[in-house]
């Protein structure tokens, strides 16, 4: 039925209509049906029979894909992989990413990799110089063609023409001019693709898909313990230096909050992605979560709001036992996400205040019957949508998943969820 009817809508009316589903439902407000919202990610490359690593080397075939792809999987928002050219990626070499053909097999996903970026003594560094740190010693340690950034002088010190003398002279050093240089020819790369980058998001648009996110903002502990000390260190961190793990997320708070917001969509509202992932039950205790973790990520949320943002926040893992912590937002503001969390225990504790996203798990997608999925999607209807504020969506990755199953959870979400 949603497929039939979106394509007899132009590509501006199913944008109008999505964008209020989804926004009403976040507002706590009751619209017509129960959204739905899917992370695409690799599945097109999946459902179209093309490797994953399309979407870094043959920019075509991964248009052509989502192109074929999103029609016959209408949800209301999507979020896609779009398309990154790897030829860029490959001239810089980061040491933390690995993706479809370069390190991983063709035909599957991206992989994160985790280093230690920042020492442990360099946190007084890091607070007093933010600038100067991350360029000059966090991104030297990001890739081997960089690392004579950390060889260049703090600009800071540099003045009038002693100083560009100074500069120039260090530009002739062999590592600085091989950093110089890949990055001047990662930006002529990325500049090359730009145009067919942005005609890949016009052809979202162009199929009735709102933008899903306007920017990102991430909790402080989280960009300490993913980019920075790793979570290594940063659980040692706790223990040995917590004064200044403390000060390192107040900084970054500091950061975050001087950026001004993206600019709105066209129907007026600012998306803002976020993840919640060390702040889980898996990571950190009550007492270091309470310690470390929720006073900047609590202050971060909040200022969003007051600016007018909307944050959407995917709390990976499971954050069931600290669900009641959300009632100290602004009521109907944010979407919560949930990945593990008991989304039934959620709209116990969240009812009438926040909106809940979720949350069909990926392996019932990938493994289950038909049946499986529409009876799953049921039961989340009948609880956690009685009254609005909620959204379905998978759990986590669709990559892998059953196109027969995906296409059950999106087209029986609009034809029975309608709010009870």
């Amino acid at each position: 039925m949603g497929t039939n009817s979106s394509r007899q809508k132009t590509a501006e009316q199913l944008r109008e209509e999505r964008e209020k589903r989804i926004t009403d439902a976040i507002h706590l407000e009751i619209p017509d049906r129960v959204p739905v919202i899917c992370g695409m990610g690799y599945f097109p490359a999946k459902y179209v029979g093309i490797p994953c690593s399309a979407a870094y080397y043959d920019y075509d075939a991964w248009f052509r894909a989502y192109q074929k792809t999103l029609p016959d999987f209408p949800a209301d928002l999507i979020f896609p992989q779009p398309f990154t050219p790897g030829k860029a990626l490959e001239i810089l070499d980061p040491k933390q990413s690995r993706w479809p053909g370069h390190g991983v097999d063709p035909y599957h996903g991206h992989q994160a990799i985790e280093i230690d970026n920042m020492k442990g003594d360099e946190y007084n560094d890091f607070i007093k110089d933010p600038s100067d740190y991350m360029f000059r010693i966090h991104m030297s340690r990001t890739s081997d063609k960089l690392a004579g950034l950390a060889s260049l002088p703090k600009l800071s010190g540099l003045h009038g023409g002693m100083g560009a003398q100074m500069l120039a002279t260090t530009f002739t050093q062999p590592d600085v001019s091989l950093a110089v240089t890949t990055l001047l020819k990662v930006g002529r790369e990325m500049k090359k693709w730009q145009s067919r980058m942005m005609k890949f998001d016009k052809m979202m648009l162009d199929l009735g898909y709102p933008r899903y996110f306007q920017g990102a903002a991430m909790p402080p502990f989280d960009i300490i313990s993913h980019s920075m000390r790793g979570m290594a260190g940063t659980m040692t961190d706790m223990f040995r230096r917590p004064e200044k793990l403390i000060q390192a997320c107040e900084k970054i708070l500091e950061l975050s909050l001087e950026r001004p917001l993206p600019p709105p969509n066209e129907r007026g509202n600012i998306r803002m992605f976020m993840t919640n992932t060390r702040g889980s039950d898996d990571f950190l205790s009550k007492k270091q979560f309470d310690t470390f973790y929720w006073p900047t990520f609590k202050r971060l949320v909040t200022a969003l709001i007051e600016k007018g943002a909307t944050p959407c926040i995917f709390f990976e893992g499971n954050f069931t036992s600290r669900l009641e912590y959300l009632l100290e937002f602004p009521r109907g503001k944010m979407l919560a996400r949930l990945d593990t969390t008991d989304i039934f225990r959620a709209k116990e504790v969240l009812k009438d205040h926040i909106c809940i996203e979720g949350n069909v798990p990926s392996s019932l997608l990938q493994m289950g019957t038909v049946q499986d999925v529409k009876d799953h999607c049921k039961k989340l209807i009948d609880v956690v949508g009685k009254g609005g504020g909620f959204i379905l969506a998978p759990r986590s990755s669709t990559d892998e998943v059953n196109p027969e199953n995906l296409k059950a959870m999106i087209e029986f979400t609009q034809e029975y969820g309608v709010y009870k």
